[in-house]
């Protein structure tokens, strides 16, 4: 496999997507966030994978954020500015509607883009070592609507203000008293700890996993109550295999195999 600056690799049913430039601690460019889509794609397509797990390469940083020699380059205008946004967005959605659960597993930095992608993910795990600063306020930007959308979701809009106001470095400890993690692992564990999690949902139900993600991005949506899609979703369940399977599985005192994808 070709490792380029972002690549794929995957492991039984879990996928991990590799920022991959650790001698200059994972900064993404343009290059990166326009590869960023195709893989995800990549990976919704494989019915192996079952799980992602985001990170960066090395044990220093998840990503350091954006590459500071497009700024007088491809981002030097509005429209340089806009092109890039363009390509960040799209490697932001992809995540984000990536319809199997996603994990940032995080070790030092995650700065600026790399909260972006962070944020996207449906899980952050954490070292005990992890950073975090979101700056555009030390660069004179406005940070995108999706991305301050994701931060108020889960800090809540006055420590949406703080982070975005100071632009700050926050520790994993503030972090997780924030909501912008999910777990903090000691610095050695972090690795373990994240593929353990990452293989136990993939012996969990995807139809439910997949389920309980689509609700709840239409609940994150506006969606004051059930749907018609909804509605179908959690009828069409009760005919599905894997309920026929988790049944059985109960009633037989043993641990379910689930098939579906």
């Amino acid at each position: 496999m070709d490792k380029g600056y972002v690549y794929l690799t995957k492991r039984n049913a879990v996928a991990t997507l590799v920022l991959n430039r650790p001698e200059k601690r994972n900064v993404l460019n343009y290059e990166m966030w326009c590869s960023i889509p195709e893989l995800v794609r990549q990976a919704e397509e494989d019915d192996e994978i079952k799980v992602l797990i985001v990170r960066g390469a090395g044990d220093d940083a998840f990503s350091a954020g954006a590459d500071v020699t497009e700024f007088a380059t491809l981002r030097s205008t509005a429209e340089g500015e806009r092109v890039y946004n363009e390509a960040v967005m799209r490697a932001e959605t992809a995540l984000y509607r990536f319809s199997k659960p996603t994990i940032a597993m995080i070790q030092r930095y995650c700065i600026g883009g790399g909260s972006i992608l962070a944020l996207a993910c449906d899980l952050r795990f954490c070292a005990e070592n992890g950073v975090f600063a979101i700056t555009p306020a030390k660069l004179g930007i406005v940070y995108t609507f999706t991305g301050t959308k994701k931060l108020v979701e889960l800090a809540g809009p006055s420590r949406a203000k703080d982070i975005l106001f100071s632009g700050r470095e926050l520790d994993a400890r503030e972090a997780y008293a924030f909501g912008l993690v999910d777990r903090v692992y000691p610095n050695g564990e972090i690795l373990a700890k994240t593929y353990e999690y990452a293989e136990m949902l993939t012996r969990r139900s995807m139809r439910s996993i997949k389920g309980a993600k689509k609700v709840i991005m239409e609940i994150l949506a506006g969606a004051a109550e059930e749907t018609e899609e909804i509605s179908r979703l959690v009828a069409g369940s009760y005919d599905s295999e894997d309920y026929k399977e988790g049944v059985r599985a109960f009633l037989e005192k043993r641990l379910p195999v689930f098939r579906e994808v």
